[in-house]
């Protein structure tokens, strides 16, 4: 446990001093988020944003990594292959996520080189780490919800990496497309690890139930200082953002939170940890559908839906709140899930 609070807390002091260099770096050199204008059917009223700072989530990204490494100085803690590959899966989504930021403010121009083939290149990398995951590490293969065997329909190893990359892919574009408010996806993504944290804990704690987890306790340590390093980074984030974490953020944060539902066996279950970035994803799919469908006919005002609401009225940081309060709802219900589960299978209820 105390490893655990060593990693996060770690995590988060690392976060809250690396993005604060990372403002003043970005700023003496002029490298600034371009927003989406009316040209592009951008949200008009984040003009204002221009320049801010972007590529924030390098400190969120370096933070979890030292967070997590300095907690392996505590007796007790061992490193996991199964952890390493996620970290080296996480930080090579991210180094996609760079490039195309980098672009993006070396042109001034919110539409990276990758911008039309970016979804096939993300869904290859998507792919490629679920392959090294099944082949190089004990992961399991079977379908869990919120453990391997529930339901336990063993995939193989082939349809386990299909359903693996179709989970990453998914997973990694819903961040991304949620990160458009100040501290959004931050706070949301909070909210997401730290129920990754208490869930491998959980596992830890009883091997009997949840035993086809490898190395439960090094994926809470994993899994806590993500949550950590989303927190401090939020200090800055928070509206009105100083920084933005941009897709190096996004990217590496979706493919974080995809990776530990794989490797705690609760796929099933990541649609409502991530509840709130379903909704958002959802809401581009919907009127993206609905558009092309019922001639040109939308949904709502602006897709996603975090804009449609800004448009209605709503200041940004009122979005924002509600928004925190319905993911913070959908990870409490996922987490009473989980132990509604382990209850009924220890006899309590």
């Amino acid at each position: 446990m105390i490893a655990l609070l060593i990693a996060g807390a770690v995590a988060m002091a690392v976060s809250l001093f690396g993005t604060r260099f990372l403002i003043a770096f970005f700023r003496e050199r002029n490298l600034g988020q371009p927003i989406l204008g009316a040209e592009d059917h951008g949200p008009e009223q984040h003009m204002h944003k221009e320049g801010t700072p972007t590529m924030g989530g390098i400190a969120i990204l370096a933070a979890a990594a030292i967070g997590y490494l300095v907690a392996h100085l505590r007796r007790g803690l061992v490193f996991a292959d199964q952890s390493l590959i996620i970290f080296g899966g996480v930080f090579l989504m991210a180094a996609l996520g760079f490039i195309d930021d980098y672009i993006k403010v070396r042109i001034r121009r919110n539409r990276g080189v990758f911008w039309k083939k970016k979804g096939w290149i993300t869904l290859g990398l998507s792919a490629l780490i679920a392959i090294v995951l099944v082949t190089q590490t004990g992961i399991d293969t079977r379908l869990g919800y919120t453990r391997a065997d529930l339901p336990g329909w063993e995939l193989g190893k082939v349809g386990w990496v299909v359903w693996a990359a179709l989970i990453i892919f998914a997973t990694v574009n819903a961040v991304n497309i949620t990160d458009g408010l100040d501290g959004l996806a931050a706070g949301s993504g909070l909210f997401g690890f730290f129920a990754f944290t208490i869930i491998a804990f959980w596992g830890f704690r009883n091997p009997d139930l949840y035993g086809s987890i490898v190395n439960p306790l090094d994926l809470a340590a994993l899994a806590v200082a993500f949550a950590g390093a989303c927190a401090g980074f939020l200090w800055w984030n928070a509206a009105p953002a100083r920084i933005i974490m941009g897709d190096v953020g996004a990217l590496g944060l979706g493919a974080a939170l995809a990776l530990l539902a794989l490797s705690t066996n609760t796929h099933l279950l990541l649609p409502l940890i991530c509840g709130l970035y379903v909704m958002e994803i959802g809401s581009v799919a919907l009127q993206m559908s609905t558009y092309k469908v019922f001639d040109r006919r939308r949904i709502f005002r602006m897709s996603p839906v975090h804009h449609h609401f800004e448009l209605v009225g709503w200041p940004e940081t009122t979005v924002i709140i509600r928004f925190w309060i319905i993911a913070g709802i959908c990870v409490a219900a996922a987490l009473g899930l989980y132990y509604a589960d382990f209850a009924r299978n220890e006899g309590f209820v």
